[in-house]
């Protein structure tokens, strides 16, 4: 993939908006996976990830706990995961995962975020085949081909590791995450990790100059505001991110 993930994750990842827009958005995803999964991270996987990525956002307990026991305690919220993908200024490709009680509502929003900053949603597919859908673990650690060995001792199907100044970044398809942890922390338990998520991942990258930098931020920020959208993945690389 060529350049390591920590340099390049804010050109491809989410953009955060506001702490209150970041507890809701988590919310909501805990909210649904306790919904759909049971309440117990021990047995709901995709809870434990959730609630583990939250807390390293120094996301407030009380807005992970208040969320469960909505879950478990009758709350009628019905949310449908929705998925948008297209060309964003430059030409760069955007995927808008969302969550939604309203699917009107939502594809009217994303659209409007489209159109009113050149941009062109697309039809489903449209870009998704041009990212990968993987496990990413970041640590620091100096030597990729101890990491590679452990991990396939594991048994866990490796993508890739990229190596850059005495960080390790790990890439697995996204049915390995578990698989993968457990391993990482059963040789280093005292592991910390600067990257542990579930991301798309762009196989290309856009470079973004002139008007298109400033249109790609309102974009974002468009995106980001809108209460439905959970994450946003594109491939743009930004003047000062080159």
């Amino acid at each position: 993939m060529g350049r390591a993930y920590e340099v390049r994750k804010m050109s491809m990842a989410k953009t955060a908006g506001a702490k209150t827009k970041v507890y809701s958005k988590y919310g909501k995803e805990i909210y649904v996976s306790a919904k759909k999964g049971g309440a117990d991270p021990d047995t709901n996987l995709s809870l434990r990830r959730l609630l583990e990525k939250a807390k390293k956002d120094q996301v407030p307990s009380h807005v992970l706990d208040r969320a469960i026991e909505r879950a478990t305690g009758g709350a009628t919220e019905d949310y449908e995961a929705t998925r948008y993908e297209g060309f964003g200024p430059g030409g760069c490709m955007v995927i808008v995962d969302c969550l939604t009680d309203n699917n009107s509502r939502t594809f009217a929003a994303v659209r409007q975020a489209f159109i009113k900053n050149d941009a062109k949603i697309g039809s489903p597919g449209a870009v998704g085949h041009m990212f990968e859908h993987q496990a990413i673990f970041g640590f620091a650690h100096d030597d990729e081909d101890v990491i590679l060995e452990l991990l396939m001792e594991a048994d866990v199907d490796v993508s890739e590791i990229e190596s850059d100044e005495g960080m390790i970044t790990v890439f697995a398809p996204y049915t390995e995450y578990d698989k993968a942890r457990s391993a990482l922390l059963a040789a280093m338990p005292d592991v910390n990790f600067d990257v542990e998520e579930i991301s798309f991942v762009p196989q290309t990258s856009t470079e973004l100059g002139g008007d298109d930098v400033a249109t790609f931020q309102r974009f974002l920020d468009v995106l980001n505001d809108d209460d439905d959208v959970q994450n946003v993945y594109h491939n743009a690389i930004l003047p000062d991110e080159g």
